[in-house]
Order: structure tokens, then C-alpha cells, then sequence
């Protein structure tokens, strides 16, 4: 016999839905955590970051005139 026929007894041992609650929160702070390491750096720190460039209109108008043929 395999060793996966067997493998579904694990959930007579833990409680799924304790065991996917666990995991949610588990993974939700893992996501912030990430965030916030990303936010510490200065190249992915999008809230200090380099400010958005300003573009002419006249431009934006030849641009999207050339895009859209």
C-alpha cells in the first residue's frame, strides 16, 4: 500500500478547521511581514518613493493618438 492511501488520517489527528484558521492567520502575517520589510527598503518603499513625473497633456494627447491609431 502507498503511503498516500493512507494519508487522509492526518485530519483524525487535527481539527481542520483549527488547522485552516492556523493557517490563515499564519499566512496573513506572513503577507504583512513581507510588506513591511519591502516597505523598510528604500527601492520597493512605495509610499516615500520617487514621485510620479509630471507629463505634459499635449503629450499624453500624441500618445494616445499614436496608440490608438
Amino acid at each position: 500500500m502507498e503511503m498516500m492511501d493512507k494519508f487522509y488520517k492526518i485530519w483524525l489527528v487535527f481539527d481542520p478547521r483549527r488547522v485552516f484558521v492556523v493557517q490563515g492567520i499564519f499566512l496573513f502575517g506572513l503577507a504583512v511581514m513581507i510588506h513591511f520589510v519591502l516597505l523598510s527598503t528604500e527601492r520597493f518603499n512605495w509610499f516615500e518613493g520617487n514621485p510620479v513625473a509630471s507629463v505634459d497633456p499635449a503629450t499624453l494627447a500624441t500618445i494616445a493618438q499614436t496608440m490608438l491609431g
